[in-house]
């Protein structure tokens, strides 16, 4: 599953003809349309028959009633990262967070870590990072955490060359 993509969940099955309540869990609803293809944890192919965002309904091809659509009670969906290149669009400074990850994060000549996870809070999204070995042997924290914010922290993203490069993110490890 690591070219997959979690995008969200199935709840349980909703009236008699096979709707299941949906829990998007991606910034990307629009991806949620008739037609669009999902995989599951447990490996079944859906394909989307029916959607409606207003009330968080979804209906899948060949699941007709109450009984067959329960079986995807509590199901993941997945999608391939090829899929979700194609089916969202990114404003200008946003990035999928499968590129994100791995980048190299430098301030000025300092190559500071690498990114691993990205965490999500209420205000804003932090990028955890995982400090350069040279920085841990100097007595640096392992790991440390970065507010992914374009006017203040990342100065720019380049997801070809995968480099991340920050203002501040060094007094944010010093005091870690």
């Amino acid at each position: 599953m690591n070219d997959k993509i979690y995008v969200a969940k199935l709840g349980k099955a909703v009236g008699l003809k096979g709707h299941l309540r949906l829990f998007i869990d991606s910034d990307f609803p629009e991806q949620f349309k008739k037609g669009a293809s999902f995989t599951t944890n447990k490996k079944l192919d859906l394909t989307i028959e029916e959607y409606n965002p207003n009330r968080d309904l979804i209906k899948f091809v060949d699941y007709d009633d109450v009984d067959t659509a329960k079986k995807l009670t509590n199901q993941f969906l997945y999608v391939s990262i090829e899929q979700t290149k194609q089916s969202c669009n990114l404003k200008d400074n946003e990035h999928f967070w499968f590129d994100i990850i791995d980048c190299e994060i430098l301030e000025e000549s300092k190559q500071l870590g690498k990114v691993v996870e990205i965490h999500r809070y209420p205000l804003t999204d932090y990028l955890e990072i995982k400090t350069s070995n040279d920085l841990v042997e100097q007595g640096f924290p392992k790991t440390f955490l970065v507010p992914y914010d374009m006017s203040s922290y990342i100065l720019e993203v380049d997801i070809e060359n995968k480099t991340i490069k920050t203002n501040k993110a060094y007094e944010i490890l010093e005091n870690s």
